[in-house]
């Protein structure tokens, strides 16, 4: 079932950033006087079609992992006279350049749209208070302690951990200074440190965790709440409402104490002291084996935690009006588009490993739990994806968007085009660099499983 549903939401995901990405080339081609033959959503043949009135086939295919858009071109079949002025090979290099960028374009423009929307429904964002810094990290270097609020990295605000995420993933692997501006006790400020050549892990990125940071969490009673038909704890005979005092022996003072105690045996036999109806009983449970993705074993038993409330202090409510929220919309969209080509030098630089670039089955699992954890994570995951898109896609190389517009420039610049031998050749260097990326993205996600 859980395979069925993160297939399904590859599906949407991809539906979603694909069509707009196509309709972006599809919407300027019309406007240029292209005749387009076919829309398709997907690659393969059409599970459903359908034509227009401008004869158009608009159609679903099988692979959803991407999609075209066909357009009337002399350089792929004979045109007849009468269409000629609607073929694209037709137009001139501006129109082409138009048609080529408006793909990404419309990645970026949705971006844009979703970051407005969420501005305006307004969000609210667990802030980013220190629960605890790290011996000899980074953080404890430039002064942070346990209990300061983080409000600002490098200049830029930040409301929430996921801000605090995305700048500290600017810095990875970079030498010189950081800054933050901080908030302790009410009182202001500003902290100062050295990265000193910070690194993410190859594995298992955690720009928080790695930089020495533990977020602050409330203090959350060891009650369990949801527990997993198939799971050890269900077998066990643990129910939703019993509190963990102890395991083997060891007082259990709050969830994420449970959590850790777990965590570090997989496989082994646990005794738990549990209360329940007012009466404490033992329950001996075996944590079920499960390896992450950075390859460290850990024990789970199946359960989660009892709902629980964060107290207000620690929560932050940002929304705006309509005309405020584009602003904040252009800059939630220039960050991710920044983070992006940052993150592409540095993998050619070699200051973060290539083995952090993700292909469809990590797009899939990311997708189905933003699916699943609520609206406003999936819309911030749709932006990050289709900025991610847009950007990939104006590489300069050939096949992408970017290589042809690289090559219609050129062409406007010399008057005439290059010629078929040089651009067959950029074709095939191209083809090879994209399937090697493609390759080597599948296997990193494999390695992941």
């Amino acid at each position: 079932m859980q395979l069925i549903e993160t297939i399904l939401a590859l599906a949407l995901t991809l539906g979603i950033l694909v069509t707009l990405h196509e309709y972006g080339h599809f919407w300027v081609a019309r406007r240029c006087g292209v005749k387009v033959l076919r829309f398709s959503v997907g690659f393969g043949k059409p599970m459903f079609s359908w034509y227009d009135r401008h004869g158009t086939e608009f159609a679903i295919a099988a692979i959803p992992l991407g999609g075209y858009v066909k357009m009337l071109d002399e350089r792929e079949a004979p045109v007849p006279e009468e269409l000629r002025d609607q073929a694209f090979s037709s137009k001139p290099p501006s129109q082409r350049i138009a048609i080529a960028a408006a793909g990404p374009v419309a990645n970026f423009l949705f971006a844009v749209f979703a970051y407005w929307l969420l501005g305006l429904v307004g969000v609210t964002h667990v802030a980013p208070i220190v629960g605890s810094v790290s011996e000899d990290s980074v953080a404890e270097q430039m002064g942070l302690r346990e209990g300061m609020e983080i409000q600002g990295v490098d200049g830029h605000r930040v409301t929430s951990w996921r801000d605090v995420n995305m700048r500290l993933l600017e810095r990875a692997g970079e030498h010189g200074p950081v800054s933050m501006e901080v908030s302790d006790s009410g009182a202001t400020g500003s902290i100062t440190g050295e990265l000193g050549g910070w690194r993410l892990s190859t594995k298992s990125p955690d720009p928080l965790g790695e930089f020495g940071i533990t977020p602050w969490r409330p203090d959350v009673p060891s009650i369990l709440g949801q527990i997993v038909d198939s799971g050890r704890a269900k077998q066990a005979g643990l129910q939703p409402g019993d509190e963990i005092l102890a395991i083997d022996g060891e007082a259990i003072g709050s969830w994420f104490e449970l959590v850790e105690a777990v965590k570090a045996a997989p496989e082994q036999v646990l005794e738990f002291t549990v209360s329940r109806d007012g009466a404490e009983r033992t329950v001996q449970v075996r944590p079920e084996a499960k390896t992450l993705e950075s390859g460290e074993t850990i024990g789970f038993v199946g359960a989660g935690v009892q709902p629980f409330s964060w107290p207000e202090e620690a929560l932050r409510d940002i929304s705006y009006g309509p005309l405020a929220a584009i602003p904040n919309a252009l800059e939630e969209t220039w960050a991710d588009t920044r983070l992006t080509l940052v993150a592409i030098k540095k993998m050619f630089t070699g200051l973060l490993s290539p083995s952090n670039l993700s292909g469809p089955i990590t797009i899939a699992r990311v997708a189905e739990a933003s699916v699943s954890s609520g609206f406003e994570d999936f819309i911030r995951f749709l932006a990050y994806l289709s900025i991610s898109l847009g950007v990939l896609n104006l590489l300069p190389v050939p096949v992408l968007d970017g290589g042809h517009i690289v090559y219609y420039t050129i062409e406007a610049i010399r008057g005439k085009p290059l010629s078929e031998q040089a651009q067959l050749f950029g074709l095939r260097i191209g083809m090879t660099l994209i399937l090697t990326l493609m390759i080597f993205a599948l296997y990193n996600d494999l390695m992941r499983l």
